[in-house]
């Protein structure tokens, strides 16, 4: 037996179960354009725009579960293409629209704004108000079933890029065992007997089916990863929801459910971290608007928070994230100021060191900024969140001393960082480095001046640094040459970053600066290339610089900026023909083309080993070579990767590198 447990507004939606009806489905606009214009619809056509379409289908699963009636949600990736998603909510109407004379499936399906969310009557709250709806997900598809079970029926209805090729018809009888009616377990013949028209008629639920149109999208393969980091999400935000997801083409298979909602999603987010105190949660309802938080400090430096308007993830934040920061910020003062404590006086920066939160708002009328919903833009919000957490926040320091001196003094720690940072930061371009005006001396620039046209490779040792200066195209590719192994900035503040002269190198030739001073439009090439030896030093120097760019400048990596140049490991030379080899798999498929005998094998250890030319052809010539981008698919587990990876904890460390040291290939020891 699954429950939900509801919130206020789920409650008073309760009431009105028998009104979702054909009646209830408002229709704002019609479907048109989309297919001409996909991307003013979904964001983009690439891979996010993609997986923009199953969320449009789960989506409306959580509207239901937000209203109370949904507590199972399933997605599948078929091997043939087609994805489903399906839930045991009330499942969409199927009677006939009074003013279209069309099934309610079917104007949900087709018209663009058209559902049960508009007048507030049937949902108090949902995350798709601002979308577009399921009618986006059909009309960019190449064909979409959608399947509905309501009085005790299941009916079918199927469409082509958008449009109905079959009129919604019955196809079966529901079977009463999926009941979803909250009732106590019974045996087999309990059940059998208790079969009736009316527990028939309470299994109800939707499931989509569909296939993406492959010409519209780049590509139509779905991540199972970044649907599960979504999945994960809303689990985390919907306690109790059971979402599973499963794909057939790899048998990977994830169940996300969480009776802790967001005090569990801290938890999962600190969990290889050491945490200073308990979570500190709190839940309020003020002028029908539900705000709950929960956050954590833990000794680290980084900070993790993450922001959502009824269940969507706010990237960009908004003015819940504003208010909530704002007050942070006057809370922690406050107590310094009252209690007497040694301490200057707090940024907000300075609050939100080492801290892991997450807040979430439900909201009647949200309005979101861009089309792909990824900032708050309710301006009443921000007085609402920061009177809650002022007071929420303010109580508990009072009510729990020793935690409320834990984390202030980390605040306060933080402060005294940031100056030590800001003299650092002011030594170092006294010293010539960090000067705008400057450029650092190990740094060969390039002549082209439009940053969107220009490459720089950081290159790992001296060596490998002087070929590709000698071999790389001056007009548009530059070449930073970095000694040794880098800080790992996972264990240090910015005050000790700023001492780091391969850095701060580093910084200075980007041009973006790190820190509060961040700032892209500053960034001085569009595409910034990791090049490193094929060994396990060159490995650990890799992830020493992703660490670094993942932390003090992440920006780059969500526009793309960021990526891993990819030299051959192995040369293979038969008579006059040379070819480089890039993995074993690739050699081994090369020396049963060419045969083994005469063939002459050179294994590169190291870039160093490349004249400029070999390196040019290999690794930097665009037009032969392979570079791999780096992507930020799954906030959540990067976080987790890098400080797995990079943190203090040894225990978690071992433990991965025991689970996945069968999956490394080319280690050189």
């Amino acid at each position: 037996m699954e429950q939900v447990q509801q919130n206020p507004q789920a409650q008073e939606a309760k009431s009105n179960e028998s009104s979702y009806e054909a009646k209830d489905i408002q229709v704002l606009a019609g479907l048109s354009a989309v297919r001409k214009r996909p991307a003013m619809y979904i964001g983009s056509t690439d891979a996010k725009g993609l997986h923009h379409l199953v969320y449009e289908a789960v989506d409306n699963s959580i509207d239901e579960a937000l209203a109370g009636f949904c507590s199972r949600i399933s997605v599948i990736i078929h091997k043939d293409g087609f994805i489903t998603v399906s839930d045991n909510g009330r499942g969409i109407p199927v009677d006939i629209h009074p003013k279209l004379n069309k099934p309610a499936v079917e104007v949900v399906m087709t018209k663009l704004h058209a559902g049960g969310k508009f007048d507030k009557k049937v949902y108090k709250v949902s995350g798709g108000l601002h979308g577009v709806g399921i009618s986006v997900t059909n009309a960019l598809s190449k064909e979409l079933i959608v399947e509905v079970k309501r009085n005790g029926k299941i009916y079918q209805q199927k469409y082509q890029y958008g449009k109905p090729v079959t009129e919604l018809k019955i196809v079966g009888d529901v079977d009463a065992k999926e009941s979803n009616a909250s009732e106590p377990e019974m045996s087999e013949r309990e059940t059998s007997s208790r079969i009736s028209r009316e527990t028939r008629s309470q299994v109800t639920g939707t499931t989509v089916k569909f296939l993406p149109d492959e010409q519209i999208f780049s590509s139509t393969e779905f991540s199972f990863e970044v649907l599960s980091s979504r999945l994960r999400e809303l689990a985390f935000l919907n306690k109790g929801v059971k979402i599973t997801i499963e794909d057939e083409s790899s048998d990977k298979k994830n169940e996300f459910q969480y009776e802790g909602g967001i005090v569990s999603f801290v938890e999962h987010l600190n969990r290889n971290k050491n945490p200073l105190h308990k979570t500190v949660y709190f839940n309020k309802a003020k002028n029908g608007i539900q705000f709950e938080c929960a956050f954590q400090y833990n000794d680290g430096y980084q900070e993790n928070v993450f922001s959502f308007a009824n269940t969507i993830n706010t990237y960009e934040g908004g003015t819940h994230l504003i208010g909530f920061k704002t007050a942070l910020t006057r809370v922690m003062n406050n107590y310094i100021e009252k209690n007497k404590l040694k301490g200057m006086k707090l940024t907000s920066e300075d609050t939100r060191e080492g801290l892991t939160a997450v807040i979430s708002i439900r909201i009647p009328e949200p309005q979101f900024e861009g089309q792909t919903k990824t900032k708050l833009g309710n301006s009443e919000i921000k007085g609402l969140v920061d009177s809650i957490v002022n007071d929420s926040l303010g109580s508990y320091l009072e009510e729990n001393p020793q935690i409320a001196k834990s984390i202030v003094y980390k605040c306060i720690n933080a402060a005294h960082a940031r100056e030590a940072a800001q003299k650092a930061r002011e030594l170092t371009r006294r010293k010539g480095a960090l000067n705008h005006g400057s450029l650092p001396g190990k740094l060969a620039d390039c002549s082209e001046k439009d940053p969107a046209k220009c490459e720089l490779f950081i290159v790992e040792g001296d060596s490998a640094g002087g070929s590709a200066k000698q071999g790389r195209n001056r007009q548009f590719q530059a070449v930073l040459p970095l000694r040794g192994k880098i800080l790992n900035v996972e264990k240090a503040r910015l005050n000790k970053i700023f001492e780091n002269e391969e850095i701060t190198t580093t910084i200075t030739a980007i041009g973006t600066s790190v820190g509060e001073e961040f700032d892209i439009t500053k960034t001085r090439y569009h595409k910034l290339v990791i090049m490193t030896d094929a060994d396990v030093d060159g490995s650990h120097i890799r992830t020493l610089l992703l660490t670094f760019f993942y932390r003090y400048m992440q920006p780059l990596i969500e526009a793309g900026y960021v990526y891993i140049a990819q030299p051959p490991l192995y040369k293979v030379a038969k008579g006059k023909a040379t070819k480089y080899v890039y993995n074993d798999e690739e050699l081994e498929n090369l020396l049963k083309e060419i045969g083994r005998e005469d063939a002459v094998l050179q294994r590169y250890k190291g870039l160093g080993e490349m004249n400029p030319q070999q390196l040019w052809e290999t690794t930097m010539d665009p037009g032969n070579r392979t570079i791999l981008q780096v992507t930020l698919q799954d906030a959540v587990e990067a976080d987790k990767i890098f400080t797995l990876l990079m943190g203090d904890q040894v225990e978690p460390r071992r433990k991965f590198i025991e689970q996945h040291a069968r999956e490394v290939v080319n280690l050189d020891v």
